[in-house]
């Protein structure tokens, strides 16, 4: 199937019969102008593959973008839907650590103890962990130091009191692969 450029083409390229074409010159001058012609199509063949090449990459690196941008916004959305989990949770600790709990009924206790594990296990499904026990040595990356106490028991810095838990994500943030510390554990220790 001719196109109409193809048309055009072999309109302006004027083949005629051998016999017709007169001497040697004509041929040669008719083979050059071909030649021409072919190189400037290649030419164009070649800028076009290029600018689709081109393309191509651009549109592969776009697409890679947008997905490592909704990665970014989902874990953006997820750690802010952790955070708001915890506030829930240190009210239920600061609950159950009043003179009041001691007075409720023991089943009433025990499904409130039941609802704050059902927090504490969305966190651990979502790779937020709980962290702050007594008995450890403090660390000023994971806690927050309120107090030092010194007619104790326990060794310098050790952890005798949690005043607030700590949480971290195990997810790495960084490119550095350590989690996150979403909110660090006040503590008081042995001074």
């Amino acid at each position: 199937m001719m196109h109409e450029n193809d048309r055009d083409m072999s309109e302006e390229i004027n083949f005629e019969p051998e016999e017709e074409m007169g001497d040697m010159a004509a041929a040669q001058a008719k083979i050059k102008k071909l030649r021409g012609e072919l190189k400037e199509a290649q030419a164009k063949r070649d800028e076009y593959l290029d600018g689709w090449q081109r393309s191509k990459a651009e549109s592969v690196n776009i697409r890679k973008e947008a997905f490592a941008s909704a990665d970014r916004a989902s874990a953006r959305a997820k750690e802010s839907l952790m955070e708001d989990i915890i506030p829930v949770l240190d009210s239920f600790d600061m609950a159950a650590t009043g003179e009041a709990w001691a007075a409720v009924d023991q089943s009433w206790r025990s499904g409130m103890d039941q609802v704050r594990n059902q927090l504490l296990d969305v966190l651990s499904r979502n790779g937020v962990t709980r962290y702050g026990k007594v008995g450890e040595m403090s660390d000023h990356n994971l806690h927050e130091i309120v107090q030092e106490m010194e007619d104790t028991p326990g060794a310098s810095g050790e952890i005798i009191r949690i005043l607030r838990f700590g949480y971290k994500s195990e997810t790495p943030s960084n490119t550095s692969g350590q989690a996150k510390i979403l909110r660090p554990a006040q503590v008081i220790v042995k001074k």
